[in-house]
């Protein structure tokens, strides 16, 4: 794949490298086929031009997210992209399909929360940034949609991070298919179980080894199967290979597994059951000097493990069995053995060796001298008779060993069968996904003796899976060849099935030939070697090392492996002990007895030999064969670094690993046919500049794309349905030519440039003499000027002083002339003044003598008419005082009788006062009594039969009564015997009302469980729900009757009381009155009698049992009519819902707000739910927000609950009784009868009682719904024209320049109008139906928030949103945003363009030219201070420009980002870069009264339609 056309100067390519593995530099020198290049790195080196690889200059900066996009496909290429992404925490890179994970070696928690799960469920796949939930959710959606099972390989050397995503993609999963909290049960949940066996499979199967803390040492299996729904249903583990042998041989620095460090650090009483200490003292635990792993504490481990088996179904004995087992082997490890007494016999060593060995028959439950038999002593079998063999020290470590090994690998297989049990297998599923977590190829310089065997067949596996992984990549190739209608021929590709054939071939292969060998006694591994090298001397892949004679070394797809022959057979071996079969088995410990089974007679009859060889080939078969009838997804982890650091990347290490894992195959089938695919626009703008003129005035891409390739004469192209196709180093070809094309246009601009550059400086020095030319030329002006101009000054100057020397002589002439004229003519006037003062003198003196004489006989007339008045009026005063002296007598009298009435008043107020205490008191005694008793519909009707028949009974006898006693001269007020029979007779019937509704709410109850259980039975639990309706309706109904009740016994008694003699006015007006009844048919308490006392007399006449019927069912039809008027869209009236206006006016009418008990509130509920079941007609559900809003605020102003604080007093009604008229009349001013009556106000405030203040409470809930309904379904709306918007449509570059078009169709506005429209129809919907502004506001600040919530979630997880052209698009889009804010104005829209400040900021940062130039101060504080760091850091790494090249911000601003972000790393909250939605209701009760005023409802009419009804007549007034 190396490069294949010539090279030129300054070309950019890739050099291979020892230690970098490859570096990148420029060609400066070309001798034929050697090539010079200058490195990156400083060094210069000479390479043959075959050897080195073009390199993309166009290339992001940051990699592609998917590595199929690369321009050049090769080994340099993939590891540039990995490395780029790795620098910029992007540890995920999609391969087609398969998904590249690298081990970041840190948290990165917000990667992985259930915001993110939900942001990819549902999403294409490769729409949202590479991820392992993006192809959990490509798996379950092809499940659903396709009905076929799918399987997710995972494969990765030690610590790649094979473990943790297979957690992630079961975390999906179970995400995905788990039921919710209204399915589940208190019982433990299949996804549960599935990811709670993580932790105790990890315990028993995983181990710190060289590469890794946490090395799974075993191949897992995950079944998850599903149902039709797409449920979970069941699971099934597979296990493969577990390393056994670490059980007894631990290499340093590893450790064994941890489930042994985890007892040794258990509570102290499990520890001193089992008899354990340090982990130093155990010889399986101290051969290597690691005991413990940074971060982790054993103790919390072993609780957690102890926890996780909870879950998943193990119960406390069988735990405790489990790590009785552990231990065991523990003290197994300790036992030392020395030489018997016997030849070749042995024996424990000291009592150190004999105490571990008691301890642990203790622990297995078995005989101490057995236990030690079948350690040091064999039985052999033989046809005539049974031989005991004794065992050397050396043959018995062997056997405690094997002994140790087969306990725990048995141990291990039943946890894996346990776990399957608990969570149980669903027989029905037709469908399944599974997670397979895999060993990878392992290969090493140097390997381990212990485990050359399990090396040899985790390469087998993945041999195996690679040919699968092959088949696959070969089968995606053709399909996309397929699906493009490309002309294609079979491409044949490098297979390593010859690889598969020299290892599992029967007869013949290497399995086989070691089985063969195993079967005979006396073969070692050199004679296994030897049968090797003979057998497979001319194999290719098979090979002898030069200095070894039992090694041999197979040639893998990875790279060449040498294995060590010396424990193949001792490995392959499985069988088990007869002796520890049947000690084990005969275990005290049903646990351990379960372990080793008893051996039917057959299996004993058969040979006991095993091979693990031949069973893993079995095993992967059957693996294989799952895998083959499922549709696989790969995800390859790559562990960047051997020092398990994060931002470490070796380059050799991760090309290996790509190698290893096939990814370096796939990429070689793929270059094997047509290795470089671009999408025609993508393919225009990359090399439009070769042929112009193919490109002017077309509007066909595919035709362009065509005459350009004719044009430069490339041969063996495909053109497909979307894509061009090249062969391997044709895109180096036609970059090469674009390079040229550029180079000569970099000469024609260099030129243009120069010269535009010399006439610019030409221009400047003409321009700069002209200057000069013109200052000198103004400087001669301006001197001529100046001396013309003093002259005219020195004219004026003379002229002015000549005009004013004549101008002052004038005006001194012209003053002397003026002061003589002023001399003569004073003179005269005084001499004519002087003359005038003297005639007014003498007329002066005449006038006051004439008026004294006149006013002195003026006086004396009037002395004597006063004289003579004075005389007649004290006669008459005399008799006038007289008549008051006779009238004052009479006064007296009449003042006395009325301060007598003023104080008998005031004494009857105060016992009225007291009286209504007592029975207030009393009604309160009664009410808490009520309150605690039950009883039954039936009961309480056959009651009303009995208490009806005594009403009857006393009614004759109270008549019969009053006509036999004589006058009585005092009656008693209160009949107290009477009172308390009828409280008792209440009490008793409440009781039934009180049991009446529990049985109600037990129906209710029994019907709900009903309805969970069947959907089948929903009409007939609809018709239960129906009849409990009509039981309320009858059991309110029932009320209403025994309250009748009480008022016809009130009648009676006081019927009774008219029939006797009156003699005090205080017992009149003591007397207890009926209690009134209202018009809709609710009874008032007796407190609300209690406040008119002074009108019991005269007391009116009782209404006969048909009028209160009558009346009662007037007040029902009168409801049932209101009902049906105002479920009616009956418009509005004054910018108000008629509706709720109307309503309103009948409950203040009717008094329902101080009712007790009263059914009219239930129905209008009802009627109100009813209505609003079409949830998504936007128009009919804004038609009732405006009412629920109005009718809930009308409730607000006017109710007031009983005794609240600063409620205002209610007005005492006016007194009818005769003492009270005249009281009114000695306290009011004879002024009062002319004031007019005061306004009837629209609002006023009632004191409400329990149902009102219940009904207030359920509207208020009824409003929020109908608020969050129609704030959803504009939601709904705008989703889908969301995720179009964050993207702009694509467009040609090269066309948009020539033609003036784009080959879109779709144009770049018609989404963002589309939002327009759904706002402003939803605007137009709510103003027409005048839904109150506040909710309004509150609507589309919430869709506003919305939509920034999913354009910026959008942002950060696409990479090419994050562009500059595509900031610009969404920019124009905001800014139609705003425009739509500006018009509907700020009582609507209100602050609904701040919320979209996220976005806002993010495109503000997109649409910045040279952001390399900003500092990361100047982002935070200037251009985004909203977002976060991480946020930031996403939107830098993640932006490029295709169109115009402009770079991210500088290394250095990035350097900081990530600084802040590893100091917050362990923040999940901080650390998340994603914005959450908010769906509360943001609005209260009172905010909606404060937005209503009450004098907006003055003008309100009623419905028409009950005006024509003479019972609401009330509505006119």
């Amino acid at each position: 794949m190396a490069a294949s056309v010539s090279l030129g100067v300054g070309s950019l390519v890739w050099v291979e490298e020892t230690e970098l593995a490859w570096l990148d530099g420029e060609v400066v020198e070309v001798n034929g086929d050697t090539i010079k290049v200058a490195c990156t790195t400083g060094k210069t080196v000479v390479v043959k031009a075959s050897g080195v690889y073009p390199k993309d200059a166009e290339a992001p900066p940051c990699g592609v997210d998917d590595m199929t996009k690369l321009a050049y496909l090769h080994e340099p290429g993939v590891l540039q992209n990995l490395k780029s992404r790795y620098d910029m925490n992007e540890i995920y890179t999609y391969t087609g399909s398969i998904l590249i994970a690298v081990n970041p070696f840190t948290r990165l928690p917000h990667l992985y929360d259930n915001h993110m799960m939900a942001q990819y469920k549902g999403a294409a796949f490769g729409e949202l940034s590479p991820h392992p939930f993006a192809v959990a959710d490509a798996a379950y959606r092809l499940m659903l949609n396709e009905n076929i099972s799918q399987s997710i390989l995972v494969s990765g050397e030690s610590g790649a991070g094979k473990t943790e995503s297979t957690k992630l993609l079961m975390r999906y999963l179970a995400y995905m298919g788990g039921r919710s909290a209204a399915e589940g049960s208190s019982q433990r949940t299949v996804e549960q179980q599935v990811l709670e066996s993580n932790p105790v499979l990890e315990a028993f199967g995983n181990a710190k080894t060289v590469r890794n803390n946490n090395s799974s040492r075993f191949g897992k299996f995950v079944e998850i199967q599903f149902d039709q729904r797409g449920r979970i249903s069941g699971a099934a583990i597979r296990t493969y290979l577990l390393e056994r042998s670490r059980v007894c041989q631990v290499s340093d620095p590893e450790r064994n597994y941890h489930c042994f460090y985890m007892i040794c650090a258990a509570p102290a009483e499990d520890v001193q059951k089992f008899k354990l200490g340090n982990a130093r003292t155990f010889h399986y635990l101290n051969q290597s000097n690691c005991y413990e792993l940074e971060g982790v504490d054993e103790s919390k481990e072993y609780i957690a493990t102890r926890k996780a088996m909870d879950i998943v179904g193990i119960s406390s004995d069988e735990q405790e069995g489990i790590f009785r087992v552990v231990a065991a082997i523990l003290h197994l490890g300790n036992i030392e053995f020395k030489k018997g007494k016997e030849t070749d016999s042995s024996e424990p060593k000291d009592e150190k060796s004999r105490f571990h060995l008691k301890t642990a028959a203790e622990l297995f439950m078995c005989d101490e001298k057995a236990l030690e038999d079948s350690l040091c002593k064999r039985i052999i079998v033989t046809r005539d008779e049974t031989i005991t063999k004794c065992l050397d020290p050396e043959s018995a470590a062997v056997s405690r060993d094997a002994l140790a090994k087969i306990v725990y690998s048995r141990l291990f297989d039943w946890l894996v069968d346990k776990i399957n049990s608990s969570i149980g297998q669903d027989p029905d599923s037709k469908c399944l996904i599974g997670v397979l977590d895999i060993y990878g190829f392992e290969s090493f310089k140097t390997n381990r003796l212990l485990t050359v065997f399990e090396q040899f067949c985790i390469n087998l596996t993945n041999e195996k899976l690679q040919q699968h992984f092959n088949q696959h990549v070969f089968k995606m190739e053709q399909e996309e060849y397929t699906k493009e209608e490309i002309d294609w021929s079979y491409i044949d590709f490098v297979d390593n099935k010859d690889v598969l054939e020299l290892i599992e071939k029967k007869p013949g292969g290497i399995i086989a030939l070691l089985d063969e060998a195993c079967m005979f006694p006396r073969s070692t591994h050199e004679t296994f070697a030897q049968k090797l090298y003979q057998t497979f001397k001319n194999h290719k892949r098979f090979s002898k090392p030069k200095l070894s004679r039992t090694d041999f070394t197979i040639c893998h797809y990875a790279g060449d492996v040498t294995y060590q022959t010396d424990l193949f057979l001792d490995k392959n071996k499985d069988y088990v002990v007869a002796e520890h079969q049947a000690l084990l088995s005969a275990s005290k410990c049903s646990f351990v007895a379960g372990l080793f089974p008893l051996l039917s007679e057959d299996s004993s009859k058969q040979s006991k030999f095993s091979s693990i060889g031949a069973r893993f080939k079995q095993q992967l078969q059957a693996l294989l064969e799952t895998l083959s009838v499922t549709e696989p997804h790969y995800i390859r982890c790559v562990k960047p670094n051997n020092l398990l650091k994060p931002a470490i990347f070796e380059n050799k290490n991760v090309l290996q690993q790509l190698r290893c894992g096939g990814v370096m195959e796939a990429i070689r089938i793929s270059c094997a046919g047509y290795p470089t695919k671009k999408p025609f626009d993508e393919f225009v703008d990359r090399f439009g500049i070769l042929a112009p003129e193919v490109l002017d005035g077309s509007s066909d891409e595919v035709a362009a794309c065509k005459r350009l390739l004719e044009k430069v004469g490339l041969k063996g192209y495909q053109i497909g349905k979307t894509k061009v196709f090249l062969r391997a180093g044709q895109m180096a070809d036609l970059d090469a030519r674009r390079s040229e094309v550029l180079g000569r246009s970099a000469s024609i601009i260099q030129r243009k440039v120069r010269s535009y550059l010399s006439r610019r400086s030409f221009i400047s020095l003409r321009l700069s003499a002209i200057q000069l030319q013109a200052a000198c030329r103004g400087q001669l002006v301006r001197k001529i000027y100046e001396s013309m101009r003093r002259e005219a000054a020195a004219l004026r100057i003379q002229k002015d002083l000549r005009m004013f020397l004549a101008r002052k002589a004038y005006k001194e002439l012209c003053s002397s002339a003026l002061c003589i004229q002023k001399g003569m003519r004073g003179l005269a006037a005084r001499n004519e003044l002087r003359f005038r003062r003297q005639t007014r003198a003498a007329i002066i003196l005449q006038s006051q003598c004439r008026k004294y004489l006149a006013r002195l006989h003026y006086m004396r007339l009037k002395k004597a008419a006063i004289t003579t008045q004075c005389a007649w009026r004290g006669k008459v005063a005399r008799k006038e005082l007289r008549k008051l002296k006779m009238a004052a007598k009479e006064t007296g009298a009449l003042q006395a009788a009325k301060n007598k009435l003023e104080k008998q008043v005031e004494e009857l107020t105060w016992r009225l006062q007291l009286e209504k205490r007592m029975r207030a008191d009393l009604e309160e005694a009664k009410t808490q009594e009520n309150a605690k008793l039950q009883s039954a519909l039936q009961e309480m009707q056959l009651e009303f039969k009995e208490t009806k028949e005594l009403l009857m009974k006393e009614r004759g006898a109270a008549k019969r009564a009053a006509e036999q006693i004589p006058v009585i001269q005092e009656v008693s007020v209160i009949d107290h015997a009477m009172v308390d029979k009828l409280a008792a007779e209440n009490e008793k019937l409440k009781s039934l009302v009180s049991s009446l509704e529990k049985r109600i709410d037990e129906t209710q109850k029994k019907y709900e469980e009903t309805n969970k259980l069947s959907e089948e039975r929903l009409k007939q639990a609809l018709e239960a729900d129906q009849k409990i309706v009509q039981l309320k309706t009858a059991m309110h109904r029932l009320e209403e009757k025994f309250s009748d009740v009480e008022s016809e016994n009130q009648i009676l008694r006081q019927q009774g009381l008219l029939k006797t003699p009156v003699k005090r006015i205080a017992d009149i007006l003591s007397t207890p009155e009926k209690t009134p009844v209202l018009e809709n048919g609710h009874h008032l308490n007796e407190e609300n009698g209690a406040n008119e006392p002074m009108s019991a007399m005269p007391i009116k006449e009782v209404e006969t049992e048909s009028e209160r019927k009558m009346k009662k069912s007037q007040q029902y039809d009168d409801i049932d009519a209101l009902i049906k008027c105002v479920s009616k869209d009956i418009g509005f009236s004054q910018g108000k819902p008629v509706a709720a206006f109307t309503i309103y006016k009948c409950l203040l009418q009717w008094k329902s707000f101080e009712a007790e008990r009263t059914s009219v509130f239930d129905r209008l509920i009802q009627m109100i739910g009813s209505a609003i079941e079409n949830q998504d007609n936007n128009d009919h559900m804004a038609y009732w927000l405006s009412n629920t809003s109005t009718l809930l605020f009308l409730l607000q102003k006017s109710l007031t609950g009983t005794g609240a604080a600063g409620a205002p007093p209610r007005r005492k009604p006016p007194p009818t009784s005769l003492f009270g008229r005249m009281t009114m009349g000695f306290r009011s001013s004879p002024s009062s009868a002319q004031l007019a009556a005061p306004h009837l106000e629209v609002v006023r405030q009632v004191e409400a009682k329990y149902p009102a203040l219940l009904f207030k409470q359920q509207l208020t809930a009824y409003v929020e719904k109908i608020y969050g309904i129609v704030r959803d379904n504009l939601k709904k709306e705008l989703a889908p024209l969301l995720s179009l918007c964050i993207q702009a449509p694509r467009t040609s570059k090269g066309t948009a320049l020539r033609s003036g078009r784009s080959f879109g169709k779709d144009s770049p506005s018609s989404h963002w109008q589309s939002i327009i429209e759904c706002l402003n129809t939803l605007l137009c919907t709510l103003k027409e139906n005048f839904v109150p502004p506040v909710l309004v506001e509150k609507i589309f600040t919430q869709t506003f928030s919305y939509i920034n919530v999913q354009l910026f979630n959008s942002l950060l997880l696409r990479r090419e949103c994050c562009t500059f052209s595509n900031g610009e698009y969404v920019k124009s889009g905001l800014a139609e945003l705003e425009l739509w804010c500006a018009q509907a104005k700020e009582e609507y829209a209100g602050s609904s363009w701040d919320e979209l400040k996220h976005i806002r900021q993010a495109v503000g940062f997109l649409v910045i030219h040279q952001k390399y130039r900003i500092s990361y101060d100047e982002i935070t504080n200037d251009l985004c201070p909203i977002l976060s760091v991480q946020q930031l850091y996403r939107i830098c790494t993640l932006y490029w420009d295709s169109n115009y090249n402009t770079r991210s911000v500088s290394p250095d601003v990035i350097s900081s980002m990530r600084v802040l972000m590893t100091e917050d790393s362990n923040n999940a909250v901080s650390s998340s870069f994603l914005l959450d939605e908010n769906s509360s209701i943001p609005f209260s009760v009172d905010d909606l009264s404060n937005s209503l005023q009450e004098k907006d409802f003055t003008d309100v009419k009623p419905a028409d339609e009950l005006l024509e009804n003479t019972a609401f007549q009330f509505l006119q007034e």
